[in-house]
């Protein structure tokens, strides 16, 4: 270790260890300022890990099963790495409702698979990231990278855990390809027949708990992805028209989880705008 004479006897003094030191004399040399800088930064604190209760006689202990124990790591790090914000939007979902059963009611007659409510959210999730291109993207140290392809992650529950298949090119998949695309990922995830390549390299992420009856939640960045779409069910309730009357109404809580080192609070109050436009005038996703 190169060092001055001065920053070596200042080191035994002061207990520090040279060999960790960045010289910033010449040639790296270490120096007795480097001593000082290095003496007076305060040792980072350790972690403090809050130990579990201990089990009583008719408790269980579970060990973690690979899958778990990337969904803990993974999501650990997204929330101590990743600067989330969050935004929330509400859409009046009536035209939507009203589409929807015009469509099953043919598709029904015609033999065809009846299209979900999340079909069209997915679909319009990808055509307002076509319009706000910044949601599609991922932070690179120095840079800021958005993708010219849409590769959707879906977020599905499974036994043991959770798993995000990928809609590739989404973007270019009509509302019909989108519907089946979603539906043969989602089986094969259950059943475990998924390929690995086939939940990895997603772009950006849409999780859905309308189906349990969830009306509103904010979910965690699926890294290094910079946006998540958190959807919740889709109510029945009382609401105002134009003419202030009051009316039955359907109303959808869409949230969004963004990485702020990517996407801004304006930027993601645009997208959800785009997002809402298109739930609420459906038949534009239909051309």
């Amino acid at each position: 270790v190169k060092a001055s004479p001065l920053a070596k006897k200042i080191a035994d003094a002061k207990g520090v260890d040279l060999s960790s030191i960045h010289g910033s004399g010449p040639g790296g040399r270490i120096v007795a300022r480097d001593i000082e800088s290095t003496a007076a930064t305060p040792a980072p604190k350790p972690t403090t890990v809050i130990p579990a209760m201990p089990p009583g006689p008719s408790d269980r202990r579970i060990p973690l099963t690979g899958m778990r124990k990337i969904i803990a790591e993974r999501l650990f790090a997204s929330k101590t790495q990743i600067p989330h914000f969050y935004l929330n939007i509400e859409v009046d979902t009536g035209e939507l409702v009203r589409l929807r059963t015009q469509l099953n009611e043919h598709l029904e007659k015609s033999g065809q698979g009846k299209l979900t409510f999340n079909d069209f959210i997915l679909k319009a999730v990808v055509t307002a990231a076509t319009k706000v291109p910044r949601v599609n993207a991922s932070f690179a140290g120095d840079a800021v990278i958005e993708y010219a392809d849409i590769h959707l992650s879906v977020a599905v529950a499974i036994d043991d855990g959770l798993v995000t298949p990928v809609i590739r090119q989404a973007q270019k998949k009509s509302l019909r390809e989108i519907s089946e695309a979603v539906k043969d990922l989602a089986t094969r995830a259950r059943t475990k027949k998924l390929k690995p390549e086939e939940y990895q390299g997603g772009t950006l992420t849409v999780s859905n708990l309308g189906s349990y009856g969830i009306k509103s939640f904010s979910a965690v960045i699926n890294p290094p992805q910079a946006v998540i779409l958190s959807i919740g069910a889709i109510v029945k309730k009382p609401v105002l028209n134009a003419q202030d009357q009051i009316v039955p109404g359907h109303r959808l809580a869409i949230g969004l989880s963004a990485d702020h080192r990517v996407v801004d609070g304006a930027i993601g109050a645009q997208y959800l705008v785009e997002l809402r436009q298109l739930l609420e005038n459906p038949v534009g996703m239909l051309l």
